[in-house]
């Protein structure tokens, strides 16, 4: 990812990383942010606040996807030129 925050520090520390909204991933991947919402909905990692509003009963979650996570599943849908060599 080359949209680093220029203040973020490299802790190791998930919590203290840069977290991307799926809006943010979207668009520097080039992808809508549903599939990007979807892509990252279930990993592991990945920061999800819910809120219910209570009239409309309507769930809201928030996405944040930590820079790790976004490298990780970045890395684990390239293609791999070797392995697809080696079928």
């Amino acid at each position: 990812m080359s949209a680093r925050s220029t203040n973020s520090i490299p802790t190791g520390n998930p919590a203290l990383e840069p977290h991307y909204s799926p809006d943010q991933l979207a668009k520097m991947w080039g992808l809508s942010s549903d599939t990007v919402r979807r892509m990252f909905e279930r990993e592991p990692g990945v920061l999800v606040i819910e809120h219910t509003k209570s009239l409309s009963r309507r769930r809201y979650r928030t996405l944040r996807i930590p820079e790790s996570v976004a490298l990780r599943v970045h890395r684990r849908m390239t293609n791999n030129p070797v392995a697809l060599l080696n079928r």
